[in-house]
């Protein structure tokens, strides 16, 4: 029976375009060689330890558990999902190739790779929150149930799990619950893994938000910065959501004009941008905060600005809430509840 497997593209998902362009997943670890050479994940194990001199015992048997899975246990036919950290969707397709190993290839460090037919995409807004929890597992690799394969690839519609405080007391423990068959737990996890992984389920609980919501968060963002803020009122459409400025009229300068777009899954593209830039006064600094983020031609149509003009799409805007988050007043914080995790140095 085919099995699903997850191949994360990189860490902030920065090979995606490779994977879905060159029609591939790839895994790390170049050290290591060609995976095809080792017979047992023993071998394997020793092998990353000899070329990782600082990893520990554990964290050896969890990369060559990955590679070894990877070169060995990934058949032709399998399907294969990949995660677009941006646009916040799975590309997902079919294992067509063997595990084979080139060295020269031009993406730095993933030197084993195989083929894959991709054959849907699918947002992650569309599946079920079990179905995101278990596909926010910081592995590289890693296997893929068969319910969440059947939502991935739309075979089954998903079942909302009803919503509850419960679900965030189980989050620290979620890599146990989706790996059950691989030691990996939070200990042998590094920093930047585990900040993914709160990243991506903050993004989730942006994307939930209403589009008067998302006005009010951005309205507090400003202000955690140092503003003093203007909301719109609701209904009102003249392409201006939020006005900051210091002293909230307007008069001092800089005078801040912000619009909100909150569609996940629509691009701004340069028109919105014209509109946007049209209706700017000399005086003002143009903010244009899209969800969805922005297409080339958008950020061509910013560049010929006549104003100061700053694009803020999702990554940014969740990397600019993190940043200023301890300032944020709370009514800002009551849209979003977040709770400080503390690692050693």
């Amino acid at each position: 029976m085919a099995e699903t497997w997850m191949v994360r593209a990189g860490q902030g998902s920065r090979y995606f375009e490779n994977f879905r362009d060159e029609k591939i997943v790839a895994i790390g670890w170049k050290a290591v060689g060609e995976l095809k050479q080792f017979e047992t994940r023993k071998k394997l194990a020793e092998r990353v330890k000899a070329v990782y001199p600082d990893y520990t015992e554990q964290m050896a048997m969890v990369a060559a558990g990955q590679l070894y899975r990877f070169a060995n246990e990934i058949k032709i036919g399998d399907r294969i999902v990949t995660y677009d950290g941006r646009a916040r969707s799975y590309l997902c397709g079919l294992v067509v190739g063997e595990c084979v190993h080139e060295p020269n290839q031009e993406i730095e460090g993933l030197t084993n790779r195989r083929e894959v037919r991709w054959e849907t995409e699918r947002s992650r807004d569309d599946l079920s929150q079990p179905a995101q929890n278990s596909l926010g597992a910081i592995l590289t690799l890693f296997q893929v149930t068969p319910a969440v394969s059947a939502e991935l690839w739309q075979e089954t519609k998903p079942k909302q799990a009803p919503s509850s405080n419960a679900h965030a007391s189980k989050d620290m423990h979620l890599v146990d619950a989706i790996a059950r068959e691989l030691p990996l737990t939070l200990a042998d996890a590094n920093y930047s893994q585990i900040a993914e992984q709160a990243a991506e389920k903050i993004k989730d609980r942006i994307a939930a938000l209403t589009w008067d919501q998302m006005q009010e968060l951005v309205a507090g963002l400003l202000r955690a910065m140092g503003y003093v803020t203007q909301v719109s009122p609701p209904g009102s459409d003249r392409s201006r959501d939020v006005v900051a400025s210091p002293d909230g009229f307007g008069f001092q300068q800089p005078r801040i004009v912000v619009e909100v777009k909150h569609r996940p899954r629509e691009r701004m593209g340069a028109p919105e941008l014209r509109t946007f830039i049209g209706g700017r006064k000399p005086h003002e600094n143009g903010l244009y905060v899209s969800t969805g983020g922005f297409t080339k031609e958008a950020y061509y149509e910013a560049e010929r600005a006549t104003i100061p003009l700053t694009l803020l799409d999702f990554e940014q805007l969740v990397a600019a809430v993190l940043a200023s988050y301890t300032k944020f007043d709370e009514r800002t914080k009551q849209l979003l509840p977040l709770v400080p995790i503390y690692w050693p140095l």
